[in-house]
């Protein structure tokens, strides 16, 4: 007998059982909605793209981070890391058959090597939107009211969207005449809530002297209100009045939608990855801070640049969906359950096979979840079948149901029944049955 293998999964990457699957199928359905009814169309890429596509893109240690092999015709391929890089790509591709400004929306996979830790895996879906072909203050601010209405659709009410404009922080650094290793300084900044203010402060010592570093720490320190951090800002770095004026415009509009409470203007949000040029964005749940960002993104004004030699302004931001859910569970947000089906129509006699089906084909052209039993085993049994995948409503016909065009509803909560529903009225049994177990 041949050594049996040992069902094992990789570290950090994952199974879902069904529950978990129909609830992050659920969650992507809301985002989906959303977006869609914003004017955001879904794409795709693949998951595998020619190395020299990805490297570099993100920042020296997201390279290091990167799933990279030769295939089999000899090609340098690695597994995308995230979807903007790709998006920019296929931008550049097929710039020619889409219309600009695009609005797109993409729900998929990505891959990195990194250390595995709460909500962060090797393996993870993201939910990716972005606006490309404008620069416009609007498109920045499109991407605030996104981030706002999917969190709302998901019922999550204590998102806060932290925003910083990376065109502040380069200011300041030209200023300081810190002409070289400004990407490592975004990235030891990007660290400050994983590490702390003193561990970022002796870093930054070491990267550019302590003067400076003192400067960088007072700019990503400001604290107070949008209006008061602005004016700060325009004091510590007054070469920055175009990103300033920027930052203005989008918390104007936050405040006159009513936003200005779930947007906060944070100097210490950099984002480590390369790409971003403007407006940058983190958002955080605060009833679970230290879980981190589960929703982040920036404008990316030239990325596309290494591809085409259009310009192709950008902006987006990334729902991190594995993180999110695991934040979710975890603070204890509502879900209505995942996948079991409504009713389970049972198997009492093998000869009614097709009128099993017909029943549950009935029930789901009523609009109800429906599946069906395939054995002729004890009613004990399927009920437990029922009860254990947590279906609420179980349908019994017989032979002498079956002549009499009629089935019996049994609610498998309070085992109570009802008998002799007419084929044609047993869904709206079944529906105040449900109505009844969710009151």
């Amino acid at each position: 007998m041949a050594k049996l293998i040992e069902p094992r999964v990789l570290k950090g990457f994952r199974d879902f059982l069904p529950e978990q699957e129909a609830e992050r199928l659920r969650i992507m359905g809301l985002l989906a909605e959303t977006f869609g009814a914003h004017g955001f169309v879904p794409i795709d890429t693949p998951i595998l793209e020619y190395t020299e596509i990805l490297l570099g893109k993100g920042g020296g240690e997201t390279d290091k981070q990167i799933y990279r092999f030769e295939d089999q015709g000899g090609r340098d391929v690695a597994m995308r890391y995230d979807l903007t890089v790709p998006f920019a790509r296929y931008m550049a591709a097929h710039l020619h058959e889409l219309y600009l400004p695009f609005r797109r929306f993409h729900m998929a996979k990505a891959f990195r090597g990194e250390n595995t830790q709460r909500g962060r895996y090797r393996e993870f879906v993201q939910c990716d939107f972005d606006i490309v072909g404008t620069d416009a203050a609007s498109a920045d601010f499109e991407i605030v009211t996104m981030i706002d209405a999917a969190f709302a659709a998901m019922g999550v009410n204590d998102a806060r969207i932290h925003f910083a404009h990376r065109g502040v922080f380069n200011a300041l650094l030209s200023a300081l005449e810190v002409d070289s290793g400004t990407d490592e300084v975004l990235r030891v900044v990007d660290k400050l809530r994983k590490i702390g203010g003193q561990a970022v402060r002796e870093e930054l010592e070491g990267l550019i002297g302590a003067q400076a570093g003192e400067r960088v720490i007072a700019l990503v320190s400001l604290e107070g209100t949008n209006a008061q951090i602005v004016e700060r800002m325009r004091e510590l770095v007054p070469t920055a009045g175009e990103a300033l004026a920027r930052i203005e415009a989008v918390v104007a509009a936050a405040l006159e939608l009513g936003l200005g409470g779930r947007l906060v203007l944070d100097p210490s949000i950099t984002r480590g990855l390369d790409y971003y040029t403007g407006i940058v964005f983190e958002t955080f749940l605060t009833g679970l801070p230290e879980i981190g960002s589960v929703c982040s993104g920036g404008r990316y004004d030239d990325l596309a640049g290494l591809y085409t030699k259009e310009r192709l302004p950008g902006v987006g931001a990334s729902i991190g969906l594995d993180r999110l859910m695991a934040a979710l569970a975890e603070i204890g947000v509502p879900s209505p359950g995942g996948g079991a089906a409504d009713a389970l129509v049972l198997c009492l006699d093998e000869s009614l096979l097709a009128h099993y089906h017909l029943i549950a084909r009935t029930l789901r052209e009523a609009g109800l979840r429906v599946e069906v039993y395939p054995d002729p085993k004890k009613l004990a049994a399927q009920f437990a079948f029922a009860e254990k995948k947590g279906i609420p409503a179980a349908v019994i016909c017989g032979p002498q149901e079956r002549s009499a065009q009629a089935v019996n509803v049994r609610d498998l909560r309070s085992r109570s029944s009802t008998d002799g529903v007419p084929l044609a009225g047993a869904a709206e049994v079944i529906r105040d049955l449900l109505e009844t177990g969710a009151g």
